[in-house]
């Protein structure tokens, strides 16, 4: 028989029961340990099981749909499992945002539904806008509308001209429609249906818009360099649809160089030309512009509605009265702008009808005429008379940037515009009957 010292007591193995013994000593397994080293008590932790609170939510599946022609908001939000009176809810906290009723064809509706198809967040999403998110609420239903993050990036391309402008535009780097821009920059300088030749150049500082980080289509045009058979003709933005060559004159003029910036001449002005409906040999004194049925005609210079109706050979014609004497007609329309009446006044480049084949004609086309104090003139020989140029208080503002804008088209920079302090004076706009504020082209790049 053996003795063991165990805390100061004696055990005797042999004269104490088994199931005592083993109860010792697993009593004395079963003792918490002393630390005596490095591990503090703390080192073990009992977790607590997750409150219903901190505990994840059931996933929501999320069903969209796009608003069709036609339909009201309400019925939409039926569409995605939101009862009458529900529907009627949202689109009431909707309205605090967004128009219910002016909301188009087209914009996603996003419905999150629990594992009871039960709608329990909405999204409405206005596409290049924001996002208005909706969450159920113990009292309703709550809002949240976050704009989409917008910014412009300034970009410069060059290139020369072989073919199209679009695809020379394209192959410089810039966007196709740039080219349609700046069309519609030099509209009084160049007829982009005849005066355009190959191997002519072309420098463009333009913006690009970005919403959300992705690409939202093209900005202001801020100035454009184009050499037409060896003569240069600059543009540059100044005041708010307003654009100057580099001395401070005015592009726009009192008539554009076209009725339309995209389309042929199949017919000129002649004062003896054979008719190819009726056979004979008579003047004509009108353009022709070969252009599809539908195409878009624009008034060439701001005036006021004279005729509007058949005319005889013309067919569909509509006539503007301009100052100085002037009336341009618009003859085999396919149809007239709607709520366009006599006694109308219209902007230069506004529609002022759709190219069509009525009257004595063999195709679709528009035949544009111009008189000058009742006499016709033959339209590509018109020579217009500028707007104001840039005043001299403000020249100085202008010179600076212009010079900042041109040194970006020939290095190809980045463009920043120069801080200069704008004087207390208002600049017309050109061609707008009254005068309006100046805005820098700066501006424009920094919105």
């Amino acid at each position: 028989m053996r003795r063991f010292g165990i805390g100061g007591s004696r055990l005797w193995l042999w004269g104490a029961p088994l199931p005592a013994a083993l109860l010792l000593l697993t009593g004395l397994a079963l003792e918490p340990p002393s630390h005596s080293g490095p591990f503090p008590d703390s080192a073990v932790d009992l977790v607590a099981p997750p409150s219903a609170e901190d505990a994840p939510g059931p996933a929501l599946e999320r069903i969209a749909r796009r608003l069709q022609s036609g339909e009201t908001l309400s019925r939409a939000l039926g569409e995605l499992g939101l009862d009458r009176a529900s529907a009627h809810e949202v689109a009431t906290v909707v309205a605090r945002w967004v128009d219910p009723r002016r909301l188009r064809p087209g914009v996603e509706l996003a419905a999150h539904r629990d594992g009871l198809e039960v709608v329990q967040a909405l999204d409405l999403r206005l596409e290049g806008q924001g996002v208005l998110s909706l969450q159920r609420a113990e009292e309703g239903w709550e809002g949240n509308w976050r704009e989409f993050a917008r910014e412009s990036i300034t970009r410069s391309v060059r290139g020369a001209l072989d073919g199209g402008l679009e695809g020379a535009m394209v192959r410089a780097g810039g966007p196709g429609d740039l080219a349609y821009a700046v069309a519609e920059v030099l509209q009084w300088d160049l007829d982009f249906n005849r005066d355009l030749r190959r191997g002519d150049e072309f420098e463009v500082l333009f913006e690009e818009r970005f919403v959300e980080g992705r690409p939202a289509g093209l900005g202001e045009v801020l100035a454009v360099r184009y050499v037409n058979r060896g003569r240069a003709i600059e543009a540059y933005r100044f005041a708010a649809g307003a654009y100057y060559d580099a001395e401070g004159r005015p592009l726009q003029k009192m008539f554009l160089r076209s009725p339309m910036p995209y389309s042929r001449i199949t017919s000129r002005f002649s004062s003896r030309r054979f008719h190819p409906v009726l056979k004979v040999h008579r003047p004509h004194y009108g353009v022709d512009y070969g252009a599809p049925e539908g195409t878009p005609a624009r008034v060439t210079a701001s005036g006021v509605v004279t005729f509007m109706g058949w005319d005889g050979g013309g067919g569909k014609t509509v006539k503007v009265r301009h100052p100085n004497g002037y009336l341009t007609a618009y003859l085999h329309l396919s149809r007239f702008p709607p709520g366009l009446r006599v006694g109308d006044r219209v902007r230069q480049g506004e529609v002022i009808g759709y190219v069509g084949s009525t009257g004595l004609s063999t195709g679709p086309h528009l035949d544009y005429r111009v008189q000058q104090n009742g006499r016709w003139i033959d339209p590509l020989g018109l020579r217009s008379v500028p707007a104001d140029p840039v005043p001299t208080t403000r020249l100085a503002e202008f010179r600076s940037l212009r010079d900042a804008m041109r040194a970006s088209l020939e290095g190809g920079g980045p463009f920043a515009s120069p801080q200069v302090p704008v004087p207390a004076t208002r600049l017309a706009a050109a061609g707008a009957s009254g005068a309006g504020g100046a805005e820098p082209a700066g501006s424009a790049a920094a919105r």
